[in-house]
């Protein structure tokens, strides 16, 4: 969450400068975390980089919030999955399209896979990654496996009626979903690694920015966090037939898109800044990490809001039937 690498004390003592390739872009979800940095004056015409070394101050709200906000988060995401899958169980012909039974199983097993990994980084940011670069990768595997399959399933399911029933062609369109979703996440562990410092962190980019794994990685972030959902709004507003079949029910599907925008906002500021093609102050850094940071923070949120809002809108349904009917 964030920009964030620790680096030894001698470091911040003699404020010797980093790369800014090394401390940009980083998925600081399994950093441990620093008191005090600098960046390195690579930008000449900045006479301040000159003057006072650029500190960030980010690294130690992290280091002190994030282990707790990914506890909480957890626990509430298990919550909130199990009371979805007790209600699937329990009440299997309540589920109708848009909010199949198919498709909200698959959306709580893709929220509950993302879940399992939060205690993994809280424990790896105040401890370090002390796991090797392997599993270091298939974290990171895991972690997009289950973000770009339910970006998928949100897509197909926005206007699709192929999840209405549990059929041999649902059942086929779920196995490609899910086969899609773990291919699409291996640019995600091909650029995602170990990094020595004072200890040893599992970031998510290891590479340079402009490698090809990494490049492939973000493109196929932009396009599900940022096209898609840009995709689907045009297509509600713009197309007759689909805007005519538009349910309410879809908008709940449409919040893991809205809880992840931001950070694909801030993914594409990100690589501008490292491929300098916005030109940065020392301002910009001291404060990009902070809404980077916060924005990843947001999209990590949907694994409790999502299931909660499922189930939240399948109870209310009911009521409001025997109400109309009233």
């Amino acid at each position: 969450m964030g920009n964030c690498i620790p680096v030894s004390a001698s470091i911040v003592e003699n404020q010797t400068s980093l790369d800014l390739s090394e401390l940009l872009g980083l998925d600081t979800d399994m950093a441990m975390a620093m008191n005090n940095f600098s960046y390195e004056d690579v930008y000449e015409s900045f006479s301040d980089y000159d003057a006072v070394p650029c500190h960030n101050h980010y690294c130690a709200y992290f280091q002190r919030l994030a282990p707790t906000f990914l506890a909480i988060t957890c626990a509430a995401a298990a919550l909130g999955t199990g009371a979805l899958l007790l209600a699937l169980a329990k009440r299997p012909h309540a589920w109708g399209w848009p909010q199949s039974r198919g498709l909200v199983a698959q959306l709580a097993v893709g929220t509950g896979l993302f879940a399992t990994l939060l205690p993994l980084l809280a424990v790896s940011i105040g401890q370090g990654w002390r796991l090797g670069t392997v599993p270091c990768k298939l974290t990171h595997l895991l972690w997009h496996w289950s973000l770009f399959a339910q970006g998928l399933l949100v897509g197909t399911s926005s206007f699709c009626t192929a999840w209405a029933r549990w059929d041999s062609q649902s059942q086929r369109l779920a196995a490609a979903v899910w086969g899609w979703a773990l291919l699409l996440a291996v640019p995600a562990a091909l650029s995602s690694g170990t990094v020595a410092a004072s200890g040893v962190s599992c970031i998510q980019r290891s590479v340079d920015v402009l490698s090809p794994a990494y490049l492939l990685h973000l493109a196929l972030c932009l396009c599900l966090f940022l096209l898609l959902p840009a995709a689907l709004v045009v297509a509600t507003v713009a197309v007759p037939q689909l805007r005519a079949g538009w349910e309410p029910g879809i908008v709940v599907s449409w919040l893991f898109l809205l809880l992840w925008a931001p950070y694909g906002m801030g993914l594409a500021v990100d690589f501008l800044l490292q491929a300098r093609l916005l030109q940065p102050s020392c301002g910009t850094f001291q404060h990009f990490d902070f809404v980077l940071g916060l924005s990843q923070g947001l999209g990590v949120l949907h694994c409790c809001l999502v299931p909660a809002a499922l189930l939240a809108l399948r109870l209310c349904q009911p009521r409001a039937a025997a109400g109309g009917s009233g």
